[in-house]
């Protein structure tokens, strides 16, 4: 998702449309109802079923700009940006002066990285309503942050200066840890090497849970050694499960650290009799990503045959500027990490297969049939996400009920349905998909006939959903999954996105 932020042209607002005719009174007032109940669901964050009530709304009474835009909202809300873009557009069609018509577009285009259409937009909407107050505040903080990220794409040079970084990195002039550094250290030294023990990985996540890091030189250590052990992995990567042991996979944990320490309350740490899957979206929107990211990572090196990380489509460039872990990590440690997490993401597998028989993914299905698991073994994956492609494809498409491959609610990626499931999964020997990448009520769902699971383990994702999250278990001798759901537990007094995108914080 690349920034085309060049000069937006010149700004023209249509013409109204000619009114459409007239409704029954009657079919008025019950979408007026729908919409007040969408309302009510909207505030009290139910945003699934706000969209539900506004769709009734523009059901009975399409002609109405109000509705599209508040579906548009909440379409937002979901993260289902190229739905939000398409409402508003619509909203903007019935009535040219509606402004929140060209706010939602605009916040939808912002999130999706086009800062261009975002800022044609506002832009629009100033001209309609020019003296507008909270329109000339949220064009003012667009323009601040398109300038902004301007200016750190020019520092930051072309990628291919970015992917050298770990290996210029000079850990030497971090060798020199202070004195008053009480914190956990790694095993060895500076001139013999560094070595990750259990003792240091219990003394590392008691550091995080009092709200401390740990010194620089054991990051960056962590870092380093952990993107050397991802580097020498396939793009698939193929897992034994024995048929007297189990496995576990895990979902979105979006920075949520503290929910991370009670998914292993619940189902024990990670060792060599308890292996997990942590299936991407590791980072970003919660304001504990960098305790997340280096916990995951130092069980990784702990138990690198029994720890298993999945790359998500927040583990990129793009999603990490804009939805906090940039600034988390700029904030806690320093922006020469932000291009070390850059490298370390592009090296992370893109998929794993499970005892031949389960596909674990973070988005889902592919734009093309006729796609093998030997093609996911070959996919070039040491790159940031394009915008079409099995790669692409892998982070972000979505499973539908529409039979087929559809356009994405979410603006990137694809919808497939249950004959596209049904195919690859024959096609390649395969039993099951399991994926992640969207909140569920109960943390996970089981669809296209029982051969597709999402599972997300992000409980109240960004302290407002209200979902549960949910972890998924295997045992080896039969590979049927076995479901865990839980609850959010209490975190300390940061909000989400607390380092985000201050553009996104008025969405």
């Amino acid at each position: 998702m690349a920034d085309d932020s060049e000069d937006v042209g010149p700004i023209e607002v249509p013409d109204a449309p000619p009114p459409p005719p007239p409704l029954d009174p009657e079919v008025i007032a019950q979408a007026e109802k729908a919409k007040e109940e969408a309302n009510a669901n909207f505030k009290a964050k139910h945003f699934t079923a706000s969209i539900a009530g506004y769709t009734r709304a523009i059901e009975l009474n399409p002609n109405n700009a109000i509705y599209w835009a508040n579906r548009a909202a909440a379409n937002i809300k979901l993260e289902n940006y190229g739905a939000a873009v398409a409402d508003a557009e619509k909203s903007t069609e019935i009535d040219p002066k509606y402004i929140k018509g060209y706010y939602r577009r605009g916040d939808a285009h912002f999130a999706l990285g086009k800062y261009k259409l975002a800022l044609k937009d506002l832009r629009t909407a100033a001209k309609v309503a020019p003296r507008d107050p909270d329109l000339r505040k949220k064009l003012a903080e667009c323009e601040k942050e398109v300038k902004r990220l301007r200016f750190e794409e020019a520092l930051a040079g072309p990628d291919e200066e970015v992917m050298s970084t770990l290996e210029k990195l000079d850990l030497a002039i971090y060798d020199n840890i202070e004195e008053s550094y009480t914190g956990p250290r790694m095993a060895g030294s500076a001139a013999e090497g560094y070595t990750i023990t259990a003792e240091f990985v219990e003394a590392m996540i008691a550091e995080f849970k009092a709200q401390k890091t740990i010194h620089k030189r054991f990051a960056f250590e962590i870092i380093k050694q952990a993107h050397t052990l991802f580097k020498s992995l396939p793009s698939m990567v193929d897992v034994t499960i024995p048929d007297d042991k189990h496995f576990t996979v895990c979902g979105d944990v979006h920075g949520q650290f503290y929910d991370l320490l009670n998914i292993w309350e619940l189902n024990g740490r990670p060792s060599a009799d308890n292996p997990y899957l942590f299936n991407g979206d590791f980072v970003d929107r919660g304001s504990f990503s960098c305790e997340v990211i280096f916990s995951l990572l130092a069980y990784k090196l702990l138990f690198p045959e029994h720890m298993h990380l999945t790359r998500g489509n927040h583990e990129s460039k793009s999603m990490n500027k804009v939805y906090g872990f940039d600034g988390e990590v700029k904030a806690k440690y320093n922006g020469t990490m932000v291009d070390c997490f850059r490298e370390l993401f592009c090296a992370l597998p893109l998929s794993y297969c499970l005892n031949g028989r389960v596909l674990v993914l973070h988005g889902g299905l592919f734009s093309n049939d006729g796609v093998t698991l030997e093609d996911l073994r070959k996919v070039d994956r040491f790159r940031e996400p394009p915008e079409e492609g099995i790669m692409c494809d892998a982070l972000w498409a979505d499973p539908s009920p529409l039979p087929g491959r559809t356009a994405s609610k979410r603006g990137v990626g694809l919808s497939f349905g249950r004959d596209v499931t049904r195919t690859f999964l024959d096609a390649n020997g395969l039993d099951l998909v399991v994926r992640s990448h969207e909140v569920k009520e109960e943390g996970y769902e089981v669809e296209h006939d029982g051969r597709l699971i999402t599972v997300f383990s992000a409980p109240n994702y960004c302290d407002q959903m209200g979902n549960k999250g949910a972890f998924v278990k295997f045992n080896g001798n039969d590979m049927v999954p076995h479901f865990t759901t839980f609850s959010a537990v209490p975190h300390p007094d940061v909000k989400p996105m607390a380092y985000a995108n201050s553009y996104l914080m008025g969405m």
